[in-house]
């Protein structure tokens, strides 16, 4: 009776591996990053900055996320003093902050030392808001990494000489774009519009996973870690909860910046001696000489909702 038990608990075990296995196997893996701290897009009649840094802090810490960073331009709190709260809240709510430029500058419209000093003057705020803790990550304004090669690799000695590593994106939706009319519907209380938004903000995210999954799947047969750039807008707060369980009911896990950009894609944008390469998806395609399928956009009825 003893052997048979024991034959019976190891066929169980073997069952339980052989269901659960796989099943970890295609398990993906999404680090969640905001850009814009303090300030991003319109705010609804009423709401203020602080609330909106709050409403996400509060759903980070409700869905139990790993470390989030958010991408600071200090130049607002030039202009607002007081916003030093939002970036102080962020840290202690355990979550780093980390480059996005003083002044939210493109690179691509702007000289590489224009640049340079811009990102430099972003320093002070950083070092004093993160101490000895890691915030030596550039997120590029607008994506922009430079629109020569002699600029990409201008600014990625500079960003190496300065030990930073550039915290890519792999995954957005245009989540900014429903900011503003979002905005502009609360303030007619217009709710029957709102629900419009919703329904698209939802619709977009699930089929930019759907996008760059298939361009992870065509280039390496398997998903990568994505990033996903999100930014501190009030109809982000709002949705945010929403958007963590879509996220969820498609299996993603979620991970720390650090933690995804272990992957070997990610590697130009960590080891900056490397040569500039792909800082996306669809140019790892464009790489392979293969062309990207159309990626999908916000939709043009934002422009018009509510005004």
């Amino acid at each position: 009776m003893k052997k048979t038990r024991v034959i019976s608990s190891r066929l169980v075990l073997a069952l339980v591996a052989g269901v659960l296995l796989p099943v970890m196997a295609r398990a993906q893996q999404v680090a969640i990053t905001f850009d814009d701290l303090p300030v991003h897009s319109a705010l609804p009649s009423g709401e203020t900055r602080m609330q909106v840094a709050a409403s996400v802090l509060q759903t980070l810490k409700a869905a139990n996320m790993p470390p989030v960073y958010g991408f600071v331009n200090g130049v607002h709190l030039q202009r607002q003093p007081q916003l030093i709260e939002v970036l102080d809240a962020w840290r202690a709510a355990g979550n780093p902050l980390g480059d996005h430029s003083w002044s939210h500058m493109d690179l691509n419209k702007n000289s590489l030392e224009e640049f340079e000093s811009n990102v430099l003057q972003n320093q002070s705020v950083l070092r004093k808001a993160m101490g000895k803790d890691d915030w030596r990550w550039l997120r590029f304004p607008y994506l922009s990494e430079g629109d020569t090669q002699e600029k990409r690799a201008g600014v990625r000695a500079f960003l190496l000489q300065q030990g930073y590593r550039i915290a890519g994106v792999t995954m957005s939706f245009e989540d900014y774009a429903w900011n503003e009319p979002y905005a502009r519907c609360s303030a007619k209380g217009d709710t029957a519009a709102i629900t419009q938004l919703e329904s698209s903000y939802l619709a977009a995210a699930a089929s930019s996973i759907d996008y760059y999954r298939g361009l992870s799947k065509t280039l390496y047969g398997r998903d990568i870690p994505y990033v996903l750039l999100m930014h501190i807008g009030a109809f982000d707060a709002r949705m945010l909860p929403r958007l963590l369980e879509l996220y969820r009911s498609r299996g993603f896990t979620f991970i720390t910046l650090n933690q995804a950009e272990k992957d070997e894609f990610y590697r130009e944008d960590t080891d900056l001696a490397l040569p500039p390469g792909p800082d996306n998806l669809e140019g790892a395609m464009w790489v392979r000489q293969m062309q990207p399928p159309a990626r999908p956009h916000a939709p043009a009825s934002l422009q018009t909702i509510c005004k």
